[in-house]
């Protein structure tokens, strides 16, 4: 592998693991806010917000951080007034209790109105920021932090090119999991040292959801039943959704995101890490292990899209299946067949927006990412016409894709309207 393509591939890892402070919807949402506001350069006495069905999916029933609300007008309220523009998705990481209450009495006012937008991007959020007769608005498309445009006062002062809505920049499309092999056979250790991040950061907020309870709890269910099943399968499980149920909660610590979720961030890196310390494995076996279980839902991504009605914690569990596969083995073979076994079993999981239960359904991805790997362990697998199982680890991906992209549109449109109530 040349070097030029080792570094486009480092590229590619950093553009999609990125710090965010609750989940990247709203998130998204504020930091649009937050833009607009920083634009108009006054306090804001009016917004307007118009988003894609997927954001206001997403967006509904998660817990907004540093409050006990949820839902987009608080999270938008909060960005406009007291968010750091500067921050991306991390932009709500500093707000107080007196920001809350001020950021309450917008909403309460009726100086937050939230509408369906009709463009057809599945990632959109459109905010207008006024006071006045001043007005400002921050457009973002394709993905979470994609500015693309720019208004102060109804003239435009800053345009993006967009973004493709797959997100997957710098060479994610032409990726395959022999590259991905090849990739972390051949790059230097040096180049890895920036995971070091990744792993601190979800591990504070696991042992934050370990310890206190958020949501459903699913992390501390787990957890109580280890003295009964004490296994290194488990323990990965309960810190997993711990960290879930903390992030879900709207608690404040940050998380390092993976394919523009924070869930996804956590479950692709979270049970790798826990098999690492388990298995005794160093430092940099660790790293190359998370570039494998990056690149892997990275790569499974690229055709499913950034939002759909398929649960990103699938993908993401098979990445972990994989990271683990390869820490333990690090043998190709036993990582495509991982990943295959892994989808197979829970690529019917259904988004119906963010919320506590992701919590559980993370359970049930990474469980099946770690039984994918022992299957194979023990010479058993799925195979070709075991129903959307076909011979060939990237055809299998390929037809993941398919259904996600394709296939579920019409669920997608379900969900959303059941949802929201249209009848």
């Amino acid at each position: 592998m040349t070097s030029s393509r080792q570094d486009q591939l480092i590229a590619l890892i950093q553009e999609q693991i990125r710090p965010a402070v609750g989940c990247t919807e709203p998130g998204a949402a504020a930091y649009a806010a937050a833009v607009a506001a920083q634009t108009l350069d006054e306090t804001p006495e009016r917004l307007t917000v118009s988003v894609s069905r997927n954001i206001l999916k997403n967006a509904m029933g998660v817990g907004i951080p540093g409050t006990d609300m949820v839902g987009l007008p608080i999270a938008v309220a909060l960005g406009a007034l007291c968010g750091d523009a500067g921050a991306g998705l991390a932009v709500l990481h500093n707000i107080t209790d007196e920001d809350v209450a001020q950021a309450q009495k917008l909403v309460d006012a009726q100086g937050v109105q939230v509408c369906l937008s009709d463009q057809s991007q599945k990632l959109y959020i459109d905010v207008l920021a006024e006071a006045g007769e001043h007005s400002a608005r921050t457009v973002i498309a394709g993905t979470h932090t994609n500015i693309i445009r720019i208004e102060k006062d109804g003239q435009c002062i800053s345009t993006g090119d967009g973004a493709e809505e797959s997100g997957a920049a710098g060479g994610g499309a032409e990726l395959s999991l022999k590259e991905i092999d090849d990739f972390v056979r051949s790059v230097s250790s040096e180049k890895l040292n920036f995971l070091r991040e990744c792993i601190d950061m979800n591990s504070a907020i696991s042992q934050e959801g370990l310890e206190h309870p958020y949501g459903l709890g699913i992390g501390q269910s787990i957890y109580e039943t280890l003295p009964e099943n004490n296994s290194e399968e488990n323990y990965a499980l309960a810190v997993t959704c711990a960290a879930a149920d903390a992030r879900m909660g709207g608690f404040t610590l940050p998380v390092m995101s993976s394919c523009g979720s924070g869930n996804q961030g956590l479950t692709v890196s979270v049970p790798v890490a826990v098999y690492a310390e388990e298995y005794h494995k160093t430092q940099e076996e660790l790293y190359r292990a998370l570039v494998v279980s990056n690149l892997t839902a990275i790569h499974q991504k690229t055709t499913i899209g950034k939002l759909s009605a398929f649960c990103g914690a699938v993908t993401a569990g098979a990445g972990a299946g994989a990271g683990i596969a390869w820490l333990l083995t690090q043998d190709f073979s036993t990582v495509a067949h991982t990943i295959v076994n892994a989808l197979a079993i829970v690529s019917g999981i259904i988004c119906d927006g963010a919320k506590a239960s992701c919590a559980a359904k993370i359970a049930s991805a990474v469980d099946a990412g770690i039984m994918g790997f022992e299957m194979y362990h023990l010479n058993r697998q799925f195979y070709g016409g075991d129903g959307i199982v076909v011979k060939g680890v990237e055809n299998t991906i390929r037809n993941i894709g398919t259904l996600a992209s394709e296939g579920m549109r019409e669920t997608d449109r379900t969900i959303i309207r059941m949802m929201i109530q249209e009848h």
